[in-house]
């Protein structure tokens, strides 16, 4: 038990669009909860982690960095991270975790916080990237092409997806649907009532074959969890969930792209890093910035085969919150709102100890997985209440 890793308490600000509430406020009050939910004080904190760290170019997308945190909150760290070179955005708790096992630190905040739709409110206060002369970065190979929103990359392989294996959208459209369903019964989604396929279908499209309801909503919020060592782990009060596995992987960003998503490959190292195997699973909560998305996470780890991501959503009810593999029960990405893939390990912690409310999934649920990002980086964790 010394050498694992536990989620031991997690916190969430307020979630909306174009919030007032200044991002470090948000970041402070999901820390605050955080904290009282794992049962710890500030003093007890002695480690930071976060995706991105804060992008000064880009404030709206990360506009808090470590250093924030740990000056706002007065706390004495050992061990501190906070970077893009990163597998995606839940490598950030994959990073506390190895940290922790190492002896680097005992108990660590991990956050994201995004300010998404309060900087496109605000362009003064937060400007947005177009105003910039030039392009550097990841952004050179896709901003020349009128294609900056990922949404124009993840479109071309879900078009592969159906011109060769047969996806429909009526099959696409389960994932919002589902999402859309399981937040209208979620009191912090920014998503209030289902979502019908007809209204589903006579949306207008925004990069074929995503329609808007396929696409998540700029939302601004602060998510956070804390991990805390094993040999830590009798100082906290709330149910702890080890993290059991975690894997990653970066693929090119540039327009050459690889042949598949990099989730295929982080699902496949996934299993090798444990002895759980896909049946062990109690519920899944997928990357969904994009619809399609979730469907290369169930190929990934190997939920279905290859190709077979569309039929297994076929009429939604395998993934639906009574179904055989509940998937984004608090609504994902695109119903609870756009929390940049840090809401998927929340959700799973509140499955797991069984606290989801109307939306808790039946039985005594005891393993989830929850993943971020799918394209060119990818991450995944595996938690367990043992």
């Amino acid at each position: 038990m010394k050498r694992e890793a536990y989620i031991s308490g997690i916190g969430m600000s307020e979630v909306g669009v174009r919030l007032t509430r200044a991002p470090l406020a948000l970041t402070v009050d999901a820390i605050r909860e955080a904290v009282a939910d794992a049962g710890l004080t500030l003093a007890q904190i002695d480690g930071v982690s976060t995706y991105p760290g804060k992008m000064s170019m880009f404030l709206g997308f990360s506009p808090i960095g470590v250093d924030e945190v740990i000056e706002t909150c007065g706390l004495k760290t050992r061990w501190h991270t906070g970077a893009a070179e990163s597998t995606a955005q839940l490598g950030a708790i994959a990073d506390a975790a190895a940290a922790v096992r190492s002896g680097l630190a005992r108990h660590v905040i991990c956050f994201r916080t995004v300010y998404e739709a309060a900087a496109l409110a605000r362009p003064d206060e937060y400007p947005p990237m177009n105003r910039r002369d030039g392009v550097t970065g990841n952004s050179q190979w896709v901003s020349p092409f009128g294609a900056f929103s990922a949404a124009c990359w993840t479109a071309q392989f879900a078009t592969r997806h159906m011109k060769r294996y047969g996806m429909t959208r009526e099959q696409l459209a389960q994932v919002a649907l589902n999402d859309h369903r399981n937040a209208a019964l979620n009191p912090r989604a920014i998503v209030k009532e289902p979502l019908t396929l007809e209204k589903y279908m006579a949306a207008r499209l925004i990069s074929t074959p995503f329609c808007l309801y396929d696409c998540d909503r700029f939302t601004d919020a602060s998510t956070v969890v804390i991990v805390s060592a094993g040999d830590a782990i009798d100082e906290v009060k709330a149910t702890p969930i080890r993290i059991a596995a975690s894997a990653g992987s970066v693929e090119r960003y540039s327009w050459d792209q690889a042949e598949w998503a990099s989730a295929y490959p982080t699902g496949r190292d996934l299993w090798r890093n444990t002895d759980y195997k896909p049946k062990d699973v109690d519920t899944v909560q997928f990357y969904d910035g994009f619809a399609f998305q979730p469907i290369t996470w169930l190929e990934g780890l190997g939920f279905c085969a290859v190709g077979e991501g569309g039929q297994f959503l076929e009429g939604g009810t395998r993934i639906a919150l009574d179904g055989e593999l509940p998937m984004n029960t608090g609504g994902g990405q695109l119903g609870w709102g756009r929390l940049h893939g840090f809401g998927f390990a929340y959700e799973s912690v509140v499955q797991l100890r069984g606290a989801g409310g109307a939306r808790q999934i039946k039985g005594d649920p005891k393993v989830a997985v929850a993943t971020s990002g799918g394209g060119p980086m990818a991450a995944a964790l595996l938690l367990a209440r043992d």
